[in-house]
């Protein structure tokens, strides 16, 4: 089957609809579900469109869009992962220089918003290691406001100095607090 030199208006009109589309769903901060739903489902319809105007094989259009669709997923899987390292190195930095006992706070504003900019306290319960090789165990919350109500859920994690840069060293955060993906 010949390849058409024109493409039908339909893949232009998918091709600058995809990128707004994926804009708006990574302007909804903190709908961390919706915009993984979201993601997968505006890409399948771009995906739907472009393969409907590159081919007409049922079977290369769902190939089509099945990849999209795991490409847009992996892309925000991606996000996903730099939000929670973000936050993880600042709870790491608030909490490597207090002794233990002393109760300090940490906060976060996101760069990318697709969660919201969280805080709350952390508290070194001890000490691990010897000066080359230091690690602190701490308790940490994260305070929120649900329902116009004061929430605080409590998580636990190691944290290590790595040269000069306290770092987490929590080998699987609870999956209660990042879901399936750390």
């Amino acid at each position: 089957m010949p390849i058409p030199d024109r493409l039908p208006a339909t893949a232009g009109r998918a091709a600058v609809f995809t990128p707004f589309a994926l804009f708006a769903l990574l302007a909804l901060s903190g709908c961390g579900s919706v915009l993984s739903a979201g993601t997968a489902d505006v890409a399948g319809i771009a995906g739907a469109g472009v393969a409907n105007a590159v081919t007409k094989s049922p079977a290369v259009a769902t190939g089509i869009g099945l990849g999209i669709a795991a490409g847009a997923n992996a892309g925000l899987q991606y996000l996903e992962r730099d939000v929670h390292a973000a936050e993880q190195d600042r709870i790491a930095a608030a909490a490597g220089p207090l002794p233990p006992g002393i109760v300090g706070t940490w906060g976060v504003s996101h760069n990318i918003p697709i969660e919201d900019d969280e805080h709350g306290e952390l508290v070194v319960s001890r000490t691990i290691g010897t000066a080359a090789f230091t690690c602190k165990e701490i308790v940490f919350s994260v305070d929120r406001v649900e329902d116009h109500q004061p929430r605080r859920a409590f998580y636990t994690a190691t944290v290590c100095l790595d040269g000069t840069v306290w770092k987490w060293a929590s080998a699987e955060p609870a999956t209660a607090r990042w879901g399936a993906l750390q």
